[in-house]
């Protein structure tokens, strides 16, 4: 299989000439030659870069602790790294060489890479690199897999569909590595890194604020953040050479270190012109200048340890780590801020907004990739680089800019792609003596042209600077930079015109509503004035894209803004989160064709306060929307998503629609170009959208013949019974039995009771909890004139109160109480518990309706139907019935929501009693429902297998049945019927 017989020529050579490779004087490069290039070519990649892969580095070089060094192999396909490749020589024991290993881990722990192969042919070492390295660590230590040359013809399928170029592209590497997850041990380099700069981020804040009790919170703030982005970013250009190795080190084994600081920072502001050092008044924004950290004091036990902890020992390699990892760890890093006490004490708390969000979730790269390739990528089509020049993209709200960094990622490999085709014309765009690398000066043009951000937090704009910067420096040397000075050219652009700090959402008009705000609230609210910071993007008309992630906030948390938001948005509703409205200002900041798309919560969709948001979209262009359902798209987050793409001009009759079910996709893209379908944008309702595909769509129209299941019930069903205080007012079976068999009257105020667990399909409802039903005003109702109500009830139900007493204190706290702290809160309906009904599950991942005419009362995980109607049953537990259900309820999870909202669309087959056709059909559905619920009966109370398996086996039969009819019911075709069961 797949170049086996390669593998086994190359095991044979081996062992011939095995006995060379024991001389220590054999080289390296000739074992990669005859040997490793051969092995990975076997596998399917491009070594030696003949072809037009060219995605395998070797001698991908580095700079390390100081030395310049090199990856044997790196594997890419296309710009990013799948894993790394260490090679040794033969004479080097791997299974038991610790260094080897280490150096190995390291490597991948710092580029991020999940597995890492350590190899000098006679030995094969996986190692999973998301472990943390340590240089104690033995050879064994995260080690997955460990084979020598002999295995490799056993072990080739193992090893092919790992590591070859087919296995990697079509996602099995990807799927192997998310399946064997550890439960422990794992702390990954971004992790690592959050962990230390919050550290760090501590110490910074509260020796600060002690030594300068001059700075407010908010000059504090950006005094802590400016001063680890200062070092970081120094440390980071040391280890690309940019700087001369240890610096820093150097400076903090000084005395004064913060002193002694604030002189290489303004060096670095000469040469550089960066925001992250802006102290001089120059051509820049004043108000982007620095005016007072140069000047505050910072102590020398609190830096010396943050600098020398930027060193070996520790183990970072700040020339691996991709820029975008540190996105990551920023995005999580600005999810706190620091405070400051009454006594000036300083304090670092999670913002409230990320704390009621849940924290803080960084977009998956693969989402940024489709987003910027759907946008950028089209812009781009057929332009001339310097008709691309003009285009401009925005992210409103763009966090540590990940969006952004993707984009002029993108940007950066287009350009670069366009110049190579034409090298003469565009020779100076080049580095110097390079055709494979963008100029300085070209790089930072691309910058300035395309790119453009908004966050209403300063600390996020400074980020977005910071990771933008740093993408700008990559490739650049001492020289280089060098060479540029000689130019009067300083090696960044200034992003102060083009990443701007400012409220997205609110304009300076809230000003004339709140006139007499505070600064303090000002700094808050953070107006902005779109057309005042990027005048020359809207006298062209405005952005060719907005892009990116809105942040999550909730509802609750936009008293002081939604006024301005029901005067000012199309889309307002009273209980919409903040999402919402980026859609409304995303759209208006485009020019004609303009591209906006965004990675968004798809509650919307559903949702009642959502209605207003799909009226206005109706009249957009919609060009496509990726529903990925109940995925986790966000790592540990419960957040359910979609991608949307707009496009400012007439509204587009047909939607592209991905309903992604899986993310075990090699590429999204390619995920979606092979289930995309089209979907009819008239074809929306403004109650909620279900993006079926089209043949869905027909059949879900063809079945609204049926009533509307909300019109069927008379707009009635009832929700389980919420006692605020479960384990005070529900009771076991032994419990309820020692109360009645004391005093039989109690009956009157215990009844049956299911909770969720308790209903299953066609099951008889069954359960050993029971409820103490003392409703709203009962108490009153029996109890004489001057009598305290308590005693009365002691009294007169002396062993319910005996239960209940225990519990008062917390009854009594109770939301949902009744007039007296024993009863349950107002409910009209309890009577209906009584009568025979329809129970079933508000969440279902299969159906689960069940029939009840024993007078069960349920918990609030159960819905009921008050209709004594077996027909109706027979249609939401048949296939079809799931079907309509998946169509119209919200997913979540593995299931459905199955609230009336979404229920009450159902179109339910409705009967015409005088057609005798008709008429026996629901006779016949009653006879078999009834048929299905004794099934059920018998094969709850039966023991014996043979039983058990012949009930079974009818029940199968019935449902298939029931099935057919409803299928009947509704008219459906053989092929309709295919639609309905997946095939």
């Amino acid at each position: 299989m797949n170049n086996l017989n390669d593998v086994a020529q190359l095991v044979a050579k081996f062992k011939n000439e095995n006995h060379i490779f024991t001389d220590p004087s054999f080289k390296e490069m000739q074992l990669r030659t005859q040997f490793l290039d051969p092995f990975f070519e076997a596998l399917g990649w491009d070594v030696r870069g003949v072809g037009s892969l060219s995605e395998v580095v070797v001698e991908d070089p580095i700079t390390i602790d100081g030395k310049k060094k090199s990856i044997d192999y790196s594997f890419k396909i296309g710009d990013k790294r799948k894993f790394l490749v260490e090679a040794k020589k033969p004479s080097v024991a791997l299974k038991t060489d610790d260094t080897a290993a280490f150096q190995l881990r390291r490597y991948a722990w710092n580029a991020s890479l999940p597995l890492g192969i350590l190899t000098d042919f006679e030995e094969f070492s996986i190692y999973d690199c998301r472990i943390k390295p340590e240089l104690s660590d033995h050879a064994n230590v995260a080690r997955l897999s460990y084979y020598r040359f002999e295995q490799y013809e056993d072990k080739w399928s193992e090893i092919y569909n790992l590591f070859s170029r087919e296995a990697v592209v079509e996602g099995k590497l990807d799927a192997y590595i998310e399946a064997n997850q550890s439960k422990k041990g794992y702390q990954t380099v971004d992790t690592a890194f959050l962990k230390d700069i919050e550290r760090w981020r501590e110490a910074l804040a509260k020796d600060i604020a002690a030594r300068n009790p001059h700075l407010n919170q908010s000059d504090l703030n950006f005094a802590v953040q400016a001063t680890l982005d200062r070092l970081i970013f120094l440390r980071i250009c040391e280890d690309r050479e940019i700087e001369p190795y240890e610096r820093l080190y150097r400076l903090s084994e000084e005395k004064n270190i913060y002193q002694r600081l604030t002189d290489y920072f303004q060096e670095a502001d000469d040469r550089y012109n960066s925001g992250l050092f802006h102290f001089k008044k120059d051509e820049r924004p004043d108000g982007e200048r620095d005016g007072y950290t140069l000047g505050m004091k910072i102590g020398d036990d609190t830096l010396r340890p943050i600098i020398q902890n930027l060193y070996w020992p520790n183990i970072y390699a700040f020339s691996i780590i991709p820029v975008e990892i540190l996105g990551q760890v920023y995005e999580q890093f600005l999810g706190k801020v620091i405070t400051l006490d009454s006594a000036h004490i300083a304090k670092v708390e999670e913002k409230p907004e990320v704390r009621k969000a849940g924290g803080v979730y960084y977009t998956p790269a693969y989402i940024v990739d489709y987003i910027v390739k759907n946008t950028v990528g089209k812009l781009l089509e057929g332009k001339t680089p310097e008709e691309a020049a003009a285009l401009k993209l925005v992210d409103p709200a763009c966090g540590s800019g990940s969006f952004l960094l993707g984009a002029y990622r993108y940007l950066l490999e287009w350009y670069l792609e366009q110049y190579q085709k034409f090298p003469k014309k565009y020779g100076k765009k080049f580095a110097p003596g390079r055709t494979d690398r963008l100029s300085n000066i070209e790089k930072k043009q691309i910058l300035l042209n395309n790119i453009y951000g908004v966050d209403i937090d300063p600390q996020a704009v400074e980020v977005t600077k910071l990771s933008l910067m740093l993408k700008a420096l990559e490739g650049e040397t001492s020289d280089g930079i060098k060479q540029l000075r000689m130019l009067r050219e300083r090696a960044l652009p200034d992003l102060s015109h083009n990443i701007k700090c400012g409220n997205s959402l609110i304009g300076m008009d809230f000003l004339e509503q709140h006139k007499d705000l505070s600064r303090d609230e000002f700094r808050h609210i953070n107006p902005f004035d779109w057309q005042a910071a990027f005048p020359a993007v809207f006298k062209q008309g405005g952005f060719d894209a907005v892009i990116g992630n809105p942040p999550y906030v909730r509802q609750e948390s936009l008293g002081e803004y939604k006024s301005y938001f029901q005067q000012n948005y199309k889309v307002y509703h009273g209980t919409a989160d903040l999402y919402t409205y980026f859609f409304e200002r995303g759209v208006s900041l485009l020019r004609p064709q303009g591209f906006f798309s965004i990675i968004v919560a798809n509650k919307w969709m559903r949702a009642n306060y959502g209605e207003p948001l799909r009226i206005w979209l109706k009249q957009q262009h919609i060009n496509e929307i990726l529903d990925f359902g109940d995925l986790q798209v966000f790592h540990k987050a419960t957040t359910y998503i979609c991608i949307i793409c707009l496009q400012n001009e007439a509204k587009n009759p047909v939607i592209k629609v991905t309903e992604v079910k899986t993310l075990g996709f090699p590429s999204l893209e390619e995920y979606v170009n092979k289930n995309q379908y089209e979907y009819r944008q008239d074809s929306l309702e403004d109650k909620g959208w279900s993006l079926g595909n089209s043949q869905r769509q027909k059949l879900l129209a063809k079945m609204q013949i049926g009533m509307p299941f909300g019109k069927y019930v008379h707009g009635i069903i009832y929700r389980g019974v919420l006692t605020g205080l479960d384990k005070a007012f529900v009771i076991t079976k032994e419990i309820k039995e020692q109360i009645i068999n004391q005093q039989p009257s109690s009956t009157e105020l215990i009844k049956p009771y299911l909770a969720g667990r308790d209903v299953k399909r066609y099951k008889q409802p069954a359960s050993d909890r029971y409820l103490i039903l003392i409703p709203y005003g009962w108490t009153r109702k029996h109890l004489d004139k001057d009598v305290d109500a308590w005693e009365w009830l002691e009294k007169n139900y002396p062993f319910i109160a005996a239960h209940l007493k225990p519990f008062s204190e917390e009854a009594q706290k109770r939301y949902d109480k009744g007039e007296y702290w024993w009863e349950l809160r107002p409910c009209d309906y309890y009577s209906e518990f009584e009568k025979p009904k329809i129970h079933y599950l508000k969440f279902q991942v299969k159906p689960a309706f069940t029939y009840d005419n024993e007078g069960f009362y349920c918990n609030s995980a159960v819905f009921v139907i008050p209709k004594n109607d077996l027909y109706l049953l027979g249609i939401l537990n048949s296939k079809l019935g799931w079907f309509l259900i998946s169509s119209y309820c919200t997913q979540i999870q593995n299931g459905y929501q199955l609230i009336f909202k979404y229920m009450q669309q159902l179109p339910i087959r409705t009967i015409n009693f005088d057609d005798p056709a008709d008429k026996a059909r629901h006779d016949k559905m009653v006879g078999l429902v009834e048929r299905m619920l004794d099934l059920h009966k018998q094969l709850a109370t039966s023991y014996s297998p043979h039983d058990k398996t012949f009930l079974q086996n009818q029940i199968s039969q019935t449902d298939r049945q029931i099935d057919a009819l409803v299928y009947e019911l509704y008219d459906l075709s053989a092929e309709e019927i295919k639609i309905v069961e997946g095939q």
